[in-house]
Protein backbone atom coordinates (compact mmCIF):
# COMPACT_ATOMS: atom_id res chain seq x y z
CA UNK A 1 0.00 0.00 0.00
CA UNK A 2 1.20 3.04 -1.17
CA UNK A 3 -1.29 6.09 -0.86
CA UNK A 4 -0.32 7.30 -4.42
CA UNK A 5 -3.00 9.14 -6.81
CA UNK A 6 -3.95 7.04 -9.65
CA UNK A 7 -1.78 9.11 -12.13
CA UNK A 8 1.03 8.85 -9.94
CA UNK A 9 0.86 5.39 -9.94
CA UNK A 10 0.79 4.37 -13.48
CA UNK A 11 3.52 6.93 -14.31
CA UNK A 12 5.78 5.39 -11.59
CA UNK A 13 8.92 4.04 -13.08
CA UNK A 14 11.31 1.60 -12.32
CA UNK A 15 14.31 4.24 -11.83
CA UNK A 16 12.13 6.14 -8.88
CA UNK A 17 12.52 3.26 -6.82
CA UNK A 18 15.14 2.28 -3.83
CA UNK A 19 14.87 -1.02 -2.52
CA UNK A 20 18.05 -0.82 -0.44
CA UNK A 21 20.38 -3.57 0.61
CA UNK A 22 17.81 -5.39 2.36
CA UNK A 23 14.26 -5.64 3.95
CA UNK A 24 15.76 -4.26 6.96
CA UNK A 25 17.57 -1.42 5.23
CA UNK A 26 15.40 1.63 6.30
CA UNK A 27 16.45 3.33 3.09
CA UNK A 28 13.67 1.67 0.99
CA UNK A 29 11.66 4.18 -0.76
CA UNK A 30 9.74 5.34 -3.69
CA UNK A 31 10.11 9.23 -5.47
CA UNK A 32 6.90 10.36 -6.51
CA UNK A 33 8.02 12.71 -9.15
CA UNK A 34 5.64 11.65 -11.98
CA UNK A 35 2.17 12.14 -12.71
CA UNK A 36 -0.49 11.60 -15.42
CA UNK A 37 -3.46 13.53 -15.75
CA UNK A 38 -5.98 13.84 -18.60
CA UNK A 39 -3.78 12.32 -21.10
CA UNK A 40 -0.38 14.39 -20.29
CA UNK A 41 2.58 13.55 -18.32
CA UNK A 42 3.36 16.33 -15.98
CA UNK A 43 4.57 17.03 -12.20
CA UNK A 44 3.05 15.61 -8.80
CA UNK A 45 -0.16 17.72 -7.88
CA UNK A 46 1.85 19.92 -5.62
CA UNK A 47 4.76 20.42 -7.97
CA UNK A 48 7.10 18.50 -5.58
CA UNK A 49 8.73 15.53 -5.42
CA UNK A 50 8.01 13.18 -2.05
CA UNK A 51 9.08 10.51 -0.55
CA UNK A 52 6.80 7.36 0.18
CA UNK A 53 8.39 4.76 2.33
CA UNK A 54 7.79 0.71 1.06
CA UNK A 55 6.84 -1.83 3.69
CA UNK A 56 8.71 -5.34 3.89
CA UNK A 57 5.92 -6.90 2.17
CA UNK A 58 6.07 -4.45 -0.77
CA UNK A 59 9.01 -4.11 -1.05
CA UNK A 60 8.89 -8.15 -1.46
CA UNK A 61 6.20 -7.79 -4.23
CA UNK A 62 7.72 -5.13 -6.47
CA UNK A 63 11.23 -6.96 -5.93
CA UNK A 64 9.81 -10.37 -7.45
CA UNK A 65 7.98 -8.14 -10.28
CA UNK A 66 10.89 -6.38 -10.81
CA UNK A 67 13.29 -9.54 -11.24
CA UNK A 68 10.82 -10.89 -13.88
CA UNK A 69 11.15 -8.06 -15.97
CA UNK A 70 14.93 -7.78 -15.76
CA UNK A 71 14.90 -11.00 -17.40
CA UNK A 72 12.31 -10.55 -19.88
CA UNK A 73 14.63 -7.22 -21.04
CA UNK A 74 17.60 -9.46 -21.08
CA UNK A 75 16.25 -11.95 -23.28
CA UNK A 76 15.58 -9.24 -25.67
CA UNK A 77 18.39 -7.78 -25.47
CA UNK A 78 18.22 -4.84 -23.45
CA UNK A 79 19.90 -4.02 -19.82
CA UNK A 80 18.27 -1.00 -18.46
CA UNK A 81 14.68 -1.19 -17.33
CA UNK A 82 15.29 2.07 -15.04
CA UNK A 83 12.95 4.07 -16.98
CA UNK A 84 10.41 1.43 -17.84
CA UNK A 85 7.03 1.83 -16.36
CA UNK A 86 6.26 -0.43 -13.49
CA UNK A 87 2.44 -0.46 -14.02
CA UNK A 88 2.25 -0.41 -18.22
CA UNK A 89 -0.92 -0.94 -20.59
CA UNK A 90 -0.21 -4.68 -22.42
CA UNK A 91 1.56 -3.18 -24.74
CA UNK A 92 3.79 -1.48 -23.00
CA UNK A 93 2.53 2.08 -23.24
CA UNK A 94 0.92 4.34 -20.04
CA UNK A 95 -1.44 2.38 -18.91
CA UNK A 96 -4.78 5.13 -18.62
CA UNK A 97 -6.26 5.65 -14.90
CA UNK A 98 -9.84 4.93 -16.45
CA UNK A 99 -8.41 1.61 -17.88
CA UNK A 100 -6.95 0.73 -14.55
CA UNK A 101 -9.74 1.10 -12.71
CA UNK A 102 -12.53 -0.12 -14.73
CA UNK A 103 -10.43 -3.34 -16.91
CA UNK A 104 -8.18 -3.82 -13.65
CA UNK A 105 -9.03 -2.36 -10.49
CA UNK A 106 -12.94 -3.30 -10.13
CA UNK A 107 -12.59 -7.14 -11.56
CA UNK A 108 -9.79 -7.77 -8.55
CA UNK A 109 -13.01 -6.01 -6.28
CA UNK A 110 -15.51 -8.36 -7.63
CA UNK A 111 -13.10 -11.42 -7.62
CA UNK A 112 -12.36 -10.89 -3.96
CA UNK A 113 -15.66 -10.34 -2.53
CA UNK A 114 -15.36 -6.38 -2.19
CA UNK A 115 -17.88 -4.21 -2.55
CA UNK A 116 -17.35 -1.24 -5.39
CA UNK A 117 -15.06 1.53 -4.19
CA UNK A 118 -13.30 4.38 -5.88
CA UNK A 119 -9.13 3.46 -7.02
CA UNK A 120 -8.79 7.01 -4.54
CA UNK A 121 -10.41 4.95 -1.67
CA UNK A 122 -6.91 3.06 -1.13
CA UNK A 123 -5.04 6.16 -0.39
CA UNK A 124 -7.72 7.34 2.11
CA UNK A 125 -7.19 3.82 3.51
CA UNK A 126 -3.32 4.06 3.35
CA UNK A 127 -3.22 7.77 5.80
CA UNK A 128 -6.21 6.71 8.06
CA UNK A 129 -4.24 3.24 8.85
CA UNK A 130 -0.92 5.41 9.04
CA UNK A 131 -2.99 7.51 11.35
CA UNK A 132 -4.68 5.46 13.35
CA UNK A 133 -1.28 3.03 14.05
CA UNK A 134 0.13 6.18 15.82
CA UNK A 135 1.97 7.95 13.35
CA UNK A 136 2.65 11.89 13.07
CA UNK A 137 0.24 14.25 11.46
CA UNK A 138 3.78 15.38 9.44
CA UNK A 139 4.60 12.04 8.45
CA UNK A 140 1.03 11.48 6.67
CA UNK A 141 1.31 14.47 5.43
CA UNK A 142 4.81 13.33 3.63
CA UNK A 143 3.42 10.73 2.41
CA UNK A 144 0.57 11.43 1.01
CA UNK A 145 2.03 14.53 -0.55
CA UNK A 146 -0.57 17.41 0.56
CA UNK A 147 0.27 20.78 0.26
CA UNK A 148 0.25 22.25 3.71
CA UNK A 149 -0.61 20.46 6.83
CA UNK A 150 -3.93 22.03 7.11
CA UNK A 151 -5.27 19.48 4.43
CA UNK A 152 -3.97 16.59 6.15
CA UNK A 153 -5.31 17.66 9.31
CA UNK A 154 -9.00 18.52 8.05
CA UNK A 155 -8.74 15.04 6.07
CA UNK A 156 -7.41 12.76 9.27
CA UNK A 157 -7.37 14.88 11.90
CA UNK A 158 -10.27 13.09 13.88
CA UNK A 159 -8.20 9.72 13.75
CA UNK A 160 -5.86 10.28 15.74
CA UNK A 161 -5.81 8.29 18.44
CA UNK A 162 -6.85 9.76 22.15
CA UNK A 163 -8.31 12.45 20.24
CA UNK A 164 -11.89 12.58 22.47
CA UNK A 165 -12.77 13.07 26.24
CA UNK A 166 -9.08 10.44 27.57
CA UNK A 167 -6.76 13.72 26.64
CA UNK A 168 -8.49 16.24 29.96
CA UNK A 169 -9.21 12.66 31.93
CA UNK A 170 -5.11 12.25 31.90
CA UNK A 171 -4.80 16.12 33.26
CA UNK A 172 -7.08 14.69 36.65
CA UNK A 173 -3.78 12.33 37.14
CA UNK A 174 -1.42 15.36 37.08
CA UNK A 175 -3.45 17.73 38.89
CA UNK A 176 -4.77 15.03 42.04
CA UNK A 177 -3.44 15.53 45.58
CA UNK A 178 -0.44 12.94 46.14
CA UNK A 179 -2.04 9.68 48.25
CA UNK A 180 0.28 8.64 51.34
CA UNK A 181 0.36 5.38 52.82
CA UNK A 182 -0.14 7.25 56.35
CA UNK A 183 -1.97 9.69 58.10
CA UNK A 184 -0.62 12.74 57.53
CA UNK A 185 -1.49 13.41 61.76
CA UNK A 186 0.44 10.89 62.42
CA UNK A 187 3.66 11.95 61.57
CA UNK A 188 3.48 15.63 63.75
CA UNK A 189 5.52 14.74 66.47
CA UNK A 190 4.28 15.57 70.39
CA UNK A 191 5.51 18.80 71.33
CA UNK A 192 7.68 18.80 74.54
CA UNK A 193 5.91 20.19 77.78
CA UNK A 194 9.00 22.28 78.61
CA UNK A 195 8.75 23.97 74.79
CA UNK A 196 4.84 24.77 75.96
CA UNK A 197 5.93 26.82 78.54
CA UNK A 198 8.30 28.89 76.37
CA UNK A 199 5.68 29.29 73.86
CA UNK A 200 3.69 30.46 76.71
CA UNK A 201 6.35 32.96 78.21
CA UNK A 202 6.53 34.99 75.01
CA UNK A 203 5.28 38.26 75.31
CA UNK A 204 5.77 38.71 79.39
CA UNK A 205 4.11 36.89 82.01
CA UNK A 206 1.06 34.66 81.31
CA UNK A 207 -1.55 35.39 78.84
CA UNK A 208 -1.33 39.27 78.96
CA UNK A 209 -2.15 39.37 75.12
CA UNK A 210 -5.61 38.81 73.75
CA UNK A 211 -6.80 35.41 73.56
CA UNK A 212 -9.95 35.56 71.97
CA UNK A 213 -8.70 36.51 68.19
CA UNK A 214 -12.00 37.32 67.51
CA UNK A 215 -12.06 40.33 69.63
CA UNK A 216 -10.77 42.70 66.88
CA UNK A 217 -8.75 45.92 67.15
CA UNK A 218 -11.18 49.81 67.57
CA UNK A 219 -10.81 50.98 64.36
CA UNK A 220 -8.48 54.32 64.45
Amino acid sequence: MLGLRRGELVALQWGDIQFGKDEDDQNRFIVVRHNYVRREHTTTKSKKSRRVDLSKELRRALLETRDKRMLDAFLNGKSDISCDLVFPSPVRTILDPDNLYHRYFLPVLAKAGIRKIRLHDLRHTFGSLLIQNGASIVYVKEQMGHSSIQVTVDTYGHLIPGANVNWVDRLDLETSPQQFATNPQQSIEKIPEDALQTIEEIGGGGWTRTNDLRIMRPSL
